[in-house]
């Protein structure tokens, strides 16, 4: 029937039809048990997984719950026995739950198992074997263990129904301004109001485009929580951003507020610090001095930032923090690691997603123009190109020369746009910033010298600045229009869309992204990958071939 917006595949697969009149309808009743993959102009795909299945049992939904909405808005009949499946998934979640150990609440968790076949499958897993101590029915294991053991019972398929009480915290009044300091009325959007109370008052990651505020939902559930919040972020600027932030558009004073980083190491209420610091040790097999930064108070709320970047090392401490509510927030959960599962164990199933032309077609986020130019390598380049190691022939197309002249062109072609010119090899971007007699931002430019040249470029001082990865994640420069990628990190698709959303904010135009790459070469391969997630979103890449003498 024409007026269902679903069509249901026997891979588990959704397909929602936008054109359709209810599908926005549909799109809300599947989000909690359908993960989305794929959102281009007119189908977007959904997928039903194990862990999304578990994630709709957690939060109370049954199979019949999930077979009802499919059935409801299902074009054609649903195939038969995949709904049989759905059963036998979500029975898995419940069959083991983890809660306090009576005879030591204070500093042990027990893991209930009524079926004596599931504990004899977990009692001989050899993974489990130094965390839990067997009992009549389930087994004990100590309080720091909790994430890790929930982490590796979901990899086995038995995911953990954790009735084990989260910690309150200590109490902070925080409240949220309806006009920001600097005089401006502040609106909160319909969609971050949505994203937080998807998280409530329990854990889980937010998912939205980068420039959508996911900052404003970290606030906003902490003005529902009223608690002391740890906030961990990538860099130094990411910071002083969230600090800046808090202070505009909340009550927080400045003395609530305190940084933890290589530059400043002070506790207070609210606490912002990097993954750097917190991941830091004098050798490699070194203690971690300052993960003691996670006891220093009774945190309520741990917020990670760019959650798709927590460092393994701050993986390992976060499974000690199982009791205090987190939320994680990020624009793809794409780890080039594939420790995804780390975030959705540790951190917390995702919550609440949305896709970045939904937004986009609202007006929340710039409309993105994705133009991949493509450049031959110059003859003296060829031989050594075709004679180099694997590794060195993506070096010696992604520096080829030919891009200086183009990067040049795109500028004086738009000189009503402020640029961002991002690329991966130093030596690359420092030619660059001499040509274009600009400046540039790397790992080794001091924390001062790049928020001097970030306020720069934003007072409108500088209309271009050449920057490394350093300005991939958490860096806000809401008058950035067009980017200029001249080198990327192999097939990053996470790097991709981090790269694109730092031109998104709205500005009453279009933002531009160029990606600039050696045709005939490897970069073409990785440039392919590199872009899947954001066509799988909805972006269209133009491909211009330009010459030497364009």
């Amino acid at each position: 029937m024409p007026d269902k917006a679903l069509i249901v595949q026997s891979d588990r697969t959704l397909l929602l039809d936008v054109h359709c009149e209810s599908a926005e309808k549909a799109r809300q009743a599947i989000i909690p048990f359908a993960e989305l993959e794929k959102s281009p102009e007119h189908i977007h795909t959904y997928r039903i997984t194990p862990l999304s299945l578990w994630n709709a049992a957690s939060a109370g939904f049954t199979p019949q719950d999930v077979v009802k909405i499919l059935k409801e808005f299902s074009r054609y009949e649903i195939p038969a026995g995949i709904t049989e499946g759905f059963s036998i998934l979500m029975s898995r979640y419940g069959k083991i739950k983890m809660i306090s150990d009576r005879e030591d609440p204070e500093n042990r968790l027990f893991l209930q198992i009524d079926d004596e076949a599931i504990r004899l499958e977990i009692g001989e897993r050899k993974s489990l074997k130094k965390y839990i101590t067997g009992t009549a029915n389930g087994f004990s294991l100590a309080l720091i263990d909790r994430g890790t053991v929930k982490r590796e019972l979901i990899r086995i398929g038995w995911p953990v129904q954790d009735e084990a009480p989260l910690l309150k915290g200590e109490d902070l009044q925080i409240q949220m301004r309806e006009t920001c300091l600097s005089g401006k009325p502040f609106v909160v959007r319909d969609y971050q109001i949505t994203a937080a109370n998807s998280v409530g008052n329990g854990y889980g990651v937010v998912v939205l485009p980068c420039g959508s505020g996911k900052t404003i939902v970290g606030m906003l559930i902490m003005s529902m929580l009223k608690t002391n919040t740890l906030i961990l972020t990538p860099n130094v600027a990411a910071v002083h951003q969230w600090i800046e932030e808090l202070l505009d558009k909340t009550d927080l004073t400045r003395e609530q507020i305190a940084e933890y980083s290589g530059d400043s190491k002070s506790v207070a209420p609210v606490t912002v610090a990097t993954y750097q610091i917190v991941s830091w040790r004098p050798y490699k097999e070194g203690e971690f001095p300052h993960f003691k930064l996670f006891r220093e108070r009774a945190w309520g709320l741990v917020i990670y930032d760019e959650v798709h970047l927590l460092p393994a090392p701050v993986f390992r401490v976060t499974a000690e923090l199982q009791a205090i509510r987190r939320l994680g927030l990020t624009a793809t959960l794409i780890r080039e690691d594939g420790e995804e599962d780390a975030v959705f164990s540790l951190v917390g199933p995702k919550r609440y997603d949305v896709p970045w032309k939904d937004l986009e077609g609202k007006g929340w986020i710039a409309e993105a123009i994705c133009t991949e130019i493509r450049l031959e390598l110059p003859q003296h380049l060829k031989i050594p190109y075709a004679t180099a190691a694997p590794r060195e022939k993506y070096r010696i197309a992604a520096e080829n020369p030919l891009k200086e002249n183009v990067v040049l062109q795109l500028i004086e072609n738009h000189p009503e746009d402020q640029v961002l010119v991002i690329g991966q090899y130093i030596s690359q971007l420092n030619s660059l910033a001499k040509i274009l007699k600009t400046p540039v931002i790397t790992g080794k430019t001091p924390n001062a010298e790049r928020e001097r040249i970030y306020n720069s470029f934003k007072r409108g001082e500088v209309r271009v600045i050449v920057v490394s990865k350093v300005a991939n994640f958490a860096i806000d420069l809401p008058d950035a229009s067009m980017a200029v990628q001249v080198s990327g990190s192999f097939g990053s698709r996470q790097e991709e869309a981090q790269r694109l959303g730092r031109i998104l904010r709205p500005k009453g135009h279009n933002a531009l992204f160029f990606s600039l790459v050696s045709g005939y070469t490897v970069e073409e391969e990785f440039a392919a990958n590199r872009q899947k997630f954001l066509t799988e979103q909805g972006y269209k890449y133009s491909i211009q071939r330009w010459t030497d003498n364009k």
